[in-house]
């Protein structure tokens, strides 16, 4: 199987509000997968039925080639948004308990939360209550729990909250170093910049019904425009934009007076990228010229306002 997870046909409602309709996903294994949408979009609840808190009422989740069953949440890690540690509980103990209810002996446990521990600079948490730490720091001791049993499938939920950017920027290395290892993850964020630095496929929920779903660089060229940043140099400044704009649509310009430099969003069109070339180098010298690729931002307002 080249898929960790399959989501076929799912719905779930709650009374007349239908939280998931008819939606179809298919996690690769080994690859990070980011599950975008706006709030209420039902993101959660899909997560939910992933993880067997809910199900859904008709449709069906393949896990590994299986029918998604109560033995593979030993295969699965959860990090929900809202974390859930017992505050008057010790660092290393709560550590040691969770570890062996996901089915690690004791020895394992410990030897694993050694590792972690070290590796993101907490030894001295240990002995410390929940309530005695910050949230950064809490969020730290759950993302230990949640990877020490080195599950197949991992599920983020805003992963980053409460972070600082260097806190934020070392989980991000642990989530791609767990990548790299051959762990598959599923990445549910607001923050769009940390899909587009991670995420190898992406899929858009919005009205409980997916709008998206593909590799992120693959979405990416699905949403070009045909449009070009370009800058050029040229003695002519009022020449060259008349002779633009007959053929082209100039959607943004700013021009530098002190250099003759002219940097323009020019989109092409029926034309060509050679035609636009042709033309700027004809009249001037080109400084800059660049697709415009929409961001994943960019994406996911068009395709929420649009429906």
């Amino acid at each position: 199987m080249s898929n960790i997870l399959e989501v076929k046909n799912v719905v779930k409602k709650y009374g007349d509000y239908v939280a998931l309709n008819e939606v179809s996903l298919t996690i690769p294994k080994g690859s990070i997968y980011g599950l975008l949408g706006p709030n209420g979009a039902g993101k959660t609840t899909l997560i939910r039925i992933i993880n067997q808190i809910t199900m859904p009422d008709t449709g069906a989740i393949i896990f590994d080639g299986e029918k998604l069953s109560p033995q593979h949440v030993q295969y699965i890690g959860y990090l929900p948004e809202e974390r859930g540690l017992y505050k008057s509980m010790k660092v290393g103990e709560q550590c040691l308990y969770l570890a062996q209810m996901k089915g690690l002996s004791k020895a394992e446990a410990k030897k694993q939360l050694e590792y972690w521990f070290d590796r993101l600079g907490i030894q001295g948490w240990w002995n410390k209550k929940i309530q005695e730490l910050s949230k950064g720091m809490a969020q730290k001791v759950q993302f230990v729990v949640c990877v020490l049993h080195k599950p197949k499938l991992l599920i983020f939920d805003e992963p980053f909250s409460g972070f600082d950017p260097v806190n934020a920027n070392v989980i991000k290395e642990e989530i791609l170093e767990l990548r790299n290892q051959g762990s598959t993850i599923i990445f549910s964020t607001h923050r769009m910049e940390s899909v587009e630095e991670i995420c190898d496929t992406i899929a858009l929920i919005h009205k409980s019904n997916k709008l998206i779903e593909g590799k992120l660089d693959d979405v990416k060229r699905q949403f070009r425009t045909n449009s070009f940043e370009v800058g050029i140099l040229s003695d002519n400044i009022e020449g060259l934009m008349h002779d633009i704009t007959q053929k082209f649509i100039v959607s943004q310009t700013n021009f530098k007076s002190l250099n003759n430099e002219l940097k323009l969003e020019i989109q092409l069109g029926n034309a060509t990228p050679n035609d636009l070339l042709n033309l700027l180098t004809q009249r001037g010298q080109v400084t800059h010229f660049v697709e415009k690729i929409p961001s994943v931002n960019d994406i996911f307002i068009k395709t929420v306002s649009e429906k």
